[in-house]
């Protein structure tokens, strides 16, 4: 090489620096991405919605089923204390079918939910709610001689223990497994007070005097598929709230 060249390359270095070829460039690793950490949120419609809609409509309507061919075979005309103990069997075997209903999709999100538990508490507070429904039958005329003001609040309390009794047997359970478990009852009463009005606004018009055993059941049936629905609607979206942001366990 002449020395004119040299000269030549020295002042490029020093000018420019020198030149690092590319296949000598550090190798930049990017990260793959990771999941971020903590539970995974249910979003409300979400498939368990979905899935608590069918399941539970189902497990209220066959339930209800129970005491309808009850009343429409008789048993529940039998004199006495023998006519209340037969729907409120009739009634048990309801919150039974509507725990298992229940419990069988919340089992899918909560691992460790006891079904037994969740079932058999379902089942006493159908009972203590048929109770109540049908209670006046037996001592309403007595209850007409109270004063006004005691007849108002034991119609606000006997209304709060038909509406909440389920919502508060089924927390008893709930509140091992999920944060805020209390509200649980607040959506369960709004369930059973819209379904009880979806059911009384469609029965009571179709119900007359003197109409056939078979049709007063089919009528009570159909209200019954109503007041089902309405009462899996709300309380699966209460369901999708109290498991939103929980991880599967």
């Amino acid at each position: 090489m002449r020395r004119e060249d040299v000269r030549r390359r020295l002042r490029d270095l020093r000018h420019y620096g020198p030149v690092v070829p590319v296949t000598d460039a550090p190798r930049v690793s990017t990260p793959a991405p990771v999941a971020p950490a903590g539970p995974r949120p249910v979003a409300p419609g979400s498939p368990l919605w979905r899935r608590w809609l069918v399941v539970v409509t189902a497990g209220e309507a066959a339930g209800f089923l129970v005491p309808v061919l009850v009343v429409l075979s008789g048993a529940a005309d039998t004199a006495g204390a023998a006519g209340l103990v037969v729907l409120l069997l009739a009634g048990a075997a309801e919150g039974a079918l509507l725990g298992a209903a229940q419990a069988s999709v919340l089992a899918r999100e909560v691992a460790d939910l006891s079904r037994r538990d969740w079932v058999l508490r379902t089942a006493a507070a159908a009972v203590l709610a048929w109770a109540v429904g049908t209670g006046p039958s037996t001592w309403a005329a007595a209850v007409l001689d109270w004063p006004v003001p005691v007849q108002a609040v034991l119609a606000v309390v006997a209304g709060g223990v038909l509406l909440g009794s389920i919502g508060v047997a089924q927390w008893t359970v709930l509140r091992r497994h999920v944060p805020h478990a209390g509200r649980w009852v607040a959506w369960t009463t709004a369930a059973w007070l819209a379904g009880l009005a979806v059911f009384t606004a469609i029965t009571t018009p179709l119900w007359q005097p003197g109409q056939a055993p078979v049709l007063i059941a089919a009528v009570g049936a159909v209200g019954g598929l109503a007041m089902a629905l309405t009462m899996a609607a709300v309380t699966g979206r209460g369901a999708v709230r109290l498991l939103a942001g929980r991880r599967r366990t």
